[in-house]
């Protein structure tokens, strides 16, 4: 009885013909069927020691199976799955066998259950969107299911990630979710990791380069110092890195294969800047997802008090922290008013070169000293820190040792002249998909603020895009810095540099502390601009490496 959650084929339920599901689904049932009825004939019988083990191993593997099927009955888009999911977990239920339920309160931690979209009430273009993902990757995540606020972005994104991972391109499968595995690593981002181990696992990856990155192929090892650096401090990225990996003799990467990696690379550690942004909750077939002791009378138990999992009602009286409407209703005015006096200032004056260099260097020296009150060291857990090695090494060192960051001018060296073709020469189409990514996500606007519409929010886009960028050391010759203060207040400042530098230790209370009178898909629009902005900092870097290495 040693079939476990791997042996399972999940695939058949991916697909649009219901006939297939319909075989799938009655596979996973009589396998379970079995599970059940074998765990029962051993309970009503006598054993010794190794039965013990042998019945605890098959418990072990019947878990994770009825796991799955928990996903599966609250996040497939198919709703003959869904329900047929339900059935088999109900079945197994009345023969005495414990059944497990979610733990939470849906996709985010942050963003109560209720306002996010539903799993079964989407439109059809949505259904859509959802079945691709779910025939893609065998789940519709929680990450997905959080960017569903807006739908044009996810698309993009979901396109750009399947290219990235599954199409035609330098990398073997196993690589690429290799390099997600210590990409997110960096940041100790569980979730992603979690979900990438059991992605490397399915494409036939060797199981004991997860018992550390000394166990991965040499050439894996070497991409270590570009993940570390390329995280962390990109301006720190020359063509003595590139070259290290180019001209590594029998471990050496090529020019394709080495965009690929660090496609990949930029993308996750965007994406872990997402997950933790938005409190993105556990997968419910993953550890910390779901559990198998009952409900209490409260409708949760103490384990979810210290998992952070509170009550949606309790979430939503903590989220707005002691401060009256009235006062966040203020902000909104407050910020609608400064952008307005901007606008009639552009109108009027423009600084000279001097001045909107001088601005530019102020902001980003003071970027520096922008962190969190809870500024505390996290420190990575094992099962996470075994993907990447120097875990000591992070953003705050540099800057709290008042190093400076060189200016990388986008006159010199930008995305749309260099990068773009870069990337489309050496890993063809990438570079298209990555672009149209950053264009949507740059000019994504629904129009409005908080409760005001027709509203003209480019400049507060800008302003976003450009606060990171200048973190990053990156400067915009025909951009006045002096906006960058008078439309972001600390909070808010706090809350982005956190989320690009530091997600690791991004907290409910910083999500709730900016923009406080905004909705939750305004809170999450930031996101976009803040992982998009992130990606394409750390590209530029490394591109211009590769360019200067090539000429």
């Amino acid at each position: 009885m040693a079939e476990g959650e791997n042996e399972v084929r999940w695939d058949g339920l991916c697909s649009r013909d219901s006939t297939t599901r319909e075989t799938a689904l009655e596979n996973i049932r009589q396998i379970i069927v079995r599970k059940t009825e074998y765990l029962r004939l051993v309970k009503e019988t006598s054993y010794g020691p190794s039965e013990v083990l042998s019945n605890a191993v098959s418990l072990d593997g019947l878990n994770k199976l009825l796991a799955h099927l928990l996903m599966l009955s609250k996040r497939c888009p198919f709703k003959d799955v869904r329900e047929k999911s339900e059935f088999i977990l109900k079945s197994v239920q009345e023969l005495g066998i414990r059944i497990p339920r979610p733990l939470g309160h849906g996709p985010s931690r942050f963003i109560p259950e209720k306002e996010i979209l539903q799993v079964g009430s989407e439109d059809a273009q949505m259904h859509t969107l959802f079945a691709d993902s779910f025939a893609a990757l065998g789940r519709l995540d929680n990450i997905t299911l959080v960017m569903v606020f807006h739908p044009q972005y996810l698309e993009s994104f979901l396109k750009t990630q399947h290219y990235l991972l599954q199409m035609d391109g330098p990398l073997p499968l196993h690589y690429r979710h290799y390099i997600g595995i210590m990409a997110a690593a960096r940041h100790q981002c569980s979730y992603l990791v979690n979900l990438h181990v059991n992605d490397f696992l399915h494409v036939g990856g060797d199981p004991k380069w997860l018992n550390g990155l000394e166990n991965a192929p040499q050439k894996l090892q070497n991409l270590g110092e570009l993940n570390k650096v390329l995280a962390h401090r990109p301006w720190l990225i020359t063509k003595e890195h590139i070259e290290g990996l180019l001209k590594a003799e029998e471990h050496s990467w090529s020019l394709a294969e080495l965009v690929h990696a660090v496609v990949l690379l930029t993308h996750y550690h965007s994406l872990a800047s997402f997950t933790f942004g938005c409190g993105i909750s556990p997968e419910i077939h993953c550890d910390g997802g779901h559990t198998f002791r009952p409900p209490s009378v409260s409708n949760y138990c103490i384990c979810d008090i210290t998992n952070g999992n509170h009550s949606v009602d309790e979430m939503q009286v903590n989220s707005a922290g002691n401060v009256s409407v009235s006062d966040s209703f203020f902000e909104v005015e407050a910020l609608m008013e400064k952008m307005k006096q901007l606008q009639e200032c552009r109108d009027e004056e423009e600084a000279s070169q001097e001045e909107m260099a001088s601005r530019f260097e102020i902001e980003k020296r003071e970027s520096m000293f922008v962190f969190s009150s809870d500024d505390d060291e996290v420190t990575p857990a094992r099962d996470v820190s075994r993907h990447f090695e120097d875990t000591s090494y992070g953003y705050k060192d540099f800057s709290r040792h008042g190093m400076h960051v060189p200016t990388f001018r986008v006159q010199d060296y930008c995305w749309e002249d260099h990068g773009y073709s870069l990337v489309n020469r050496l890993y063809p189409d990438v570079g298209q998909l990555i672009d149209e990514k950053f264009h949507i996500a740059y000019n994504l606007t629904y129009n409005t603020m908080a409760m005001h519409k027709d509203v003209d929010t480019s400049m507060l886009r800008r302003a976003i895009w450009n606060y990171i960028h200048c973190m990053f050391g990156i400067r915009y010759d025909d951009y006045d810095y002096g906006e960058i203060n008078q439309l972001l207040d600390r909070s808010f400042k706090v809350y982005i540099k956190t989320v690009v530098c530091t997600p690791e230790k991004v907290t409910k209370r910083m999500y709730d502390s900016f923009w406080r009178q905004f909705k939750h898909s305004e809170k999450v629009h930031v996101n976009l601009l803040l992982i998009e902005a992130r990606m394409q900092a750390e590209l530029l870097y490394a591109l211009r490496a590769i360019t200067r290495y090539m000429t």
